[in-house]
């Protein structure tokens, strides 16, 4: 299906609900964990031209990408660098040499394509029972979920004005609702006086190209680590977030074209090109789109708004930055609400895996972290393992 069959197409396309849910994703990606990729170009003495290219190769990687695969496979297949991974590289990167960092960027997302074409993560993916896979994204999400009510407590007028907005229009107008929060939300900060839209001179970035040289200290000591957190941070609640909302998307293509554009795009700065697990489920509920056929186009959106975002680099970044902390932190949970009720829903179902699915989501939930693995790996393990106990009981 071509993506304009008709004339009739065109309005199709610039549909509020996904368009809104496209801004909001790169919005939630920026503003979370953006400031980790300066930490991480810091770390590695970028300049800051070189540190500009590494948000344009980051912008037009997850663009290319969002775009390429959400039109390919018709579903909202939405990618994202690895937060974990920039929280890695920000503590690991101190003295190694910039091309020796570039080349730990070639070697790990060169490891990602391999393991996405090869089928070695598919075959993987395959052995998670869904109820386990439900249960760890639900823990991903709840942080999201509690941080709507954290915000209310310091900012009850605008978080309280957009949470109001939101329960309306679900009713009123659902397929508007996240947009009539965010601006909302917009409203109330500009008029008490909580944000101010800044003076930014917007520039187009230049990429700068650096030659990766590698070193089989800093492969193993980084790239290897920064490989394993991406998989298991962002690459397997990447593909839980899809087969939970229904979409039975191939996964070997996935990482491999993924892994593959970060190998291409490393050299100007891409650290990592994996797929997004929480603003993924941004473009996934029924405030993106009522009709799960059609998600796909919100995360084309998100696409263009990361294409943008690279092209204008710095610039782009600072404007996000400059929106209040919890008008981000509300709009984000407001977003996952659907989401994370559906995940919840999921997990405690099936009586036989409840148990499971319930410790994987408390373990994902708590944040808990060994050897530089982040809790949704490890909620995983756990749930394997209770369910394993379970069954010899």
């Amino acid at each position: 299906m071509p993506f304009l069959s008709s004339k009739t197409s065109w309005r199709h396309c610039f549909v509020a609900s996904n368009i809104t849910a496209g801004l909001v994703t790169v919005l939630v990606a920026y503003t979370s964990s953006v400031a980790l990729v300066f930490e991480a170009a810091r770390a590695a003495g970028a300049s800051p031209q070189q540190t500009a290219s590494w948000l344009w190769a980051l912008g037009i990687g997850m663009g290319l990408t969002c775009i390429g695969l959400s039109l390919r496979f018709r579903a909202p297949v939405v990618t994202a660098w690895s937060t974990p991974g920039a929280a890695l590289l920000a503590s690991a990167l101190h003295g190694v040499p910039m091309a020796q960092a570039i080349g730990v960027f070639v070697f790990a997302s060169a490891l990602a394509a391999l393991a996405g074409f090869s089928g070695a993560f598919e075959r993987l993916m395959h052995r998670i029972p869904r109820p386990l896979a439900a249960g760890m994204l639900a823990g991903v999400l709840l942080e999201f979920g509690l941080g709507v009510f954290h915000a209310l407590g310091g900012q009850p007028l605008l978080v309280g004005a957009m949470l109001l907005t939101l329960l309306l229009a679900r009713r009123l107008a659902p397929r508007y609702a996240v947009a009539l929060a965010f601006a909302a939300g917009v409203l109330v900060a500009t008029l008490v006086g909580h944000w101010r839209l800044p003076a930014l001179p917007l520039h187009l970035t230049h990429p700068v190209w650096v030659t990766p040289r590698f070193a089989w200290g800093s492969l193993l000591g980084i790239g290897l680590p920064l490989f394993v957190v991406s998989m298991a941070s962002q690459n397997m609640p990447g593909i839980a977030v899809l087969r939970n909302n229904g979409y039975a998307t191939p996964v070997s293509p996935l990482v491999g074209w993924s892994g593959l554009t970060g190998v291409l795009l490393a050299p100007f700065g891409a650290f990592s090109c994996n797929l997004a697990a929480i603003t993924a489920a941004i473009c996934m509920g029924p405030e993106a789109d009522p009709e799960p056929s059609q998600r796909w186009r919100a995360s084309v959106w998100a696409g263009a708004f990361y294409v943008v975002t690279g092209l204008l680099g710095g610039s782009v970044a600072a404007l996000f930055a400059a929106f209040p902390q919890a008008l981000v932190a509300a709009i984000a949970g407001l977003a996952l609400l659907s989401s994370l009720g559906n995940s919840l829903l999921s997990a405690l179902a099936e009586d036989a895996w409840r148990d499971a699915a319930l410790v994987t989501f408390l373990v994902t939930a708590s944040g808990f972290s060994l050897g530089g693995i982040g809790s949704a790996f490890w909620g995983l393990v756990l749930g394997l393992g209770t369910a394993a106990l379970g069954r010899r009981a």
